[in-house]
């Protein structure tokens, strides 16, 4: 499965807007990767997701807040985030390009979810405040 510069499914959440680069249905549900473009400011408030993730920046500064420690990101850095885990991010430049790379099939889908239904995607996908 490719896909070039500018291809994949992009949806707008209230805080980015994440184009689905690689899908868990090109992966066999094992896993799935999203570009993720956010404006500057506070993202969602902490939470908690049941899936890994990771964060890999590709232009901007961030920092991102992983139970009670706050790691301040730039291009080139990369950072896991275990499930379950409280974090959020803020963006310090105008903007924030990074990959999220998500473990099996729960985060694309959780993506679509929250953006045609809103906060009600919370609790069908099992993200906790």
């Amino acid at each position: 499965m490719l896909t070039t510069a500018g291809e994949g499914e992009v949806v707008t959440v209230p805080d980015a807007t994440i184009t689905i680069r690689i899908s868990a249905k090109h992966t066999g549900g094992t896993y799935e990767l999203f570009e993720v473009d956010a404006p500057r400011g506070e993202a969602a408030p902490p939470h908690r997701t049941p899936w890994p993730k990771a964060y890999y920046v590709l232009h901007g500064r961030m920092a991102v807040f992983l139970d009670g420690e706050l790691y301040d990101l730039s291009p080139g850095d990369a950072i896991t985030i275990p499930p379950n885990a409280s974090h959020t991010f803020t963006v310090h430049t105008p903007s924030v390009q990074f990959l999220a790379f998500a473990v099996g099939d729960v985060m694309g889908a959780f993506f679509l979810d929250l953006s045609s239904n809103g906060m009600e995607a919370l609790a069908r996908h099992g993200v906790t405040r």
